[in-house]
């Protein structure tokens, strides 16, 4: 690495923080830490949603999938488009008609606090797992530039200092910081995934574009695989790409916080439904990256290239081929990634300890001082759990957004389908909801550890799209049948429905 790139990335890391909190203004309430006092404008949800859940897992590994394969992954981003289009329309209104700012109030209103509590501590187990993964992802580039300086530094001690930024900003700022700083490193990014197409361009030989069509690089449909062990077959990538998006933007406190943030439902529509339009576009711009790669290593294979881990891709490009300043972008561009997930994450995480635990199992009733001052407690908190789930993951031999999205959809299904369960069957209460959610667990558990699927003589598991579609159908079916022993619809279900019927 040359000065100027070690300078970019040095004033990166240094800003980064002192933006957040000039744009986030004063927090004088826990309502403006949490949901920004609901006056974010809607174009900046949009970019925030995207940033968060593109995080360094798009960045390097989203190449890699399209370099050892093809741009089939775009399928998933059709259906994450068409879910976002029902959390828009069904899931939105009831949050904003509750005024709700954790997603799992609208569970605690139609069932009770104790399927809220176990929402809210499955959502809390799921987020510090796959954003663990998203964690140590940034840690690799970050490596290998301190390797190429010839200092051996741990992934720890990498991990941490990158948490450390990310929670000064949070701490300080609130949701409102997060958004805007989400906004600025999703430009950093994205601008730099572009120039290293131009880059690439520069360098490739003429007639690559056509030989990489040749080579299948830019087949977008996969209609003749196994729709059951295919994560990329088209009804495995869009159906389930559909049910992902709308547990991860419907039912995912880290989506919805940010969405709550709008002025209204209105605007937190088109907040979502844009932000699927550009998670189309931006996966796009990666996968073709990746594609281009391919023509640039001619085709070679991770270990010939003397690489161990596949994610080493495209930070080796970065690193080794780009021209002094764009390297440094590039890398800033990936730490931005990674930060704009881990403060999304810290900030949901801390509402969500508060807004769906903290007065349920002390049984205080707080005022909205000491609510603020224990929101940015548990904001670090969470930061230092972070640092510890982040080394769990410190080795993979498979590109970790494909872990990062497995271990997400282990527990959406139940998630999800608590929503749907609230929502269409009325009878339902709150014990049949709570295992009908133990039950989901348990069966995708099962799926993941032990369920194998033979395909062409080999033993393979169930593609990680159909997790959560399995989790709603178990949830429904467990918690409908479980519903019947009751003679009547619940009470708080009318309640609820009361509460939705009141404008918005």
């Amino acid at each position: 690495m040359r000065a100027l790139d070690l300078a970019i990335i040095a004033i990166f890391l240094v800003g980064t923080p002192i933006v957040g909190i000039l744009l986030s203004g004063k927090q004088r309430s826990s309502n403006d830490y949490f949901v920004g006092s609901r006056k974010v404008p809607w174009w900046a949800v949009t970019f925030s949603v995207v940033a968060t859940e593109t995080s360094t897992l798009t960045v390097l590994s989203v190449p890699t999938v399209a370099y050892l394969g093809n741009i089939t992954y775009l399928q998933l981003a059709i259906g994450y488009l068409i879910g976002r289009v029902v959390v828009a329309f069904v899931l939105l209104p009831q949050y904003y008609a509750g005024g709700f700012v954790s997603a799992y109030g609208f569970l605690g209103q139609r069932f009770g606090g104790g399927l809220q509590g176990t929402a809210s501590v499955t959502f809390l187990v799921t987020r510090l797992l796959a954003d663990g993964v998203r964690l140590f992802a940034t840690a690799i580039p970050v490596k290998l530039v301190l390797d190429g300086l010839g200092l051996d530094v741990s992934y720890w001690v990498v991990i941490s200092a990158i948490a450390l930024v990310a929670v000064i900003y949070t701490y300080f700022g609130g949701i409102r910081a997060v958004i805007w700083v989400d906004v600025i490193q999703m430009a950093i990014y994205v601008l730099g995934a572009i120039a290293a197409i131009f880059v690439l361009a520069g360098q490739l030989p003429s007639g690559w574009f056509g030989d990489l069509a040749d080579a299948g690089k830019f087949q977008l449909f996969e209609f003749g695989s196994d729709i059951i062990t295919d994560q990329y077959a088209f009804i495995t990538a869009v159906v389930g790409g559909a049910l992902f998006a709308m547990a991860s933007h419907g039912a995912d406190q880290l989506m919805v916080q940010r969405l709550l943030a709008c002025r209204n439902v209105r605007d937190s529509q088109k907040a979502v439904i844009a932000s699927g339009v550009v998670v189309f576009f931006q996966f796009a711009v990666f996968l073709v990256v990746g594609a281009m790669l391919f023509s640039f290593y001619n085709g070679q294979s991770i270990e010939a290239l003397g690489l161990t881990n596949p994610d080493d891709l495209f930070p080796r490009f970065i690193l080794e081929e780009l021209p002094v300043g764009l390297s440094g972008i590039l890398i800033a561009g990936i730490l931005a990634a990674a930060m704009s997930t881990i403060s999304s994450s810290l900030n949901s995480l801390s509402t969500s300890t508060i807004a769906d635990l903290y007065e349920r199992f002390t049984k205080k009733k707080m005022s909205d001082a000491v609510m603020l001052k224990q929101a940015r407690l548990w904001t670090i908190i969470w930061a230092v759990v972070f640092v510890v789930f982040a080394s769990m993951f410190t080795s993979t031999d498979t590109p970790v957004v494909e872990l990062g999205l497995s271990i997400a959809s282990y527990t959406y299904g139940a998630l999800l389908g608590a929503f749907f369960l609230g929502m269409i069957v009325k009878k339902a209460r709150q014990t049949d909801a709570i295992i009908a959610f133990v039950c989901t667990v348990a069966v995708a558990a099962v799926f993941v550890l032990g369920v194998t699927f033979t395909v062409e003589g080999e033993e393979v598991g169930l593609a990680f799209p159909w997790y959560v579609p399995l989790g709603v159908v178990v949830t429904l079916v467990v918690g409908g049948l479980l519903s019947l022993r009751h003679s009547g619809p619940d009470p708080r279900a009318a309640e609820a429905e009361k509460q939705e019927e009141e404008p918005v």
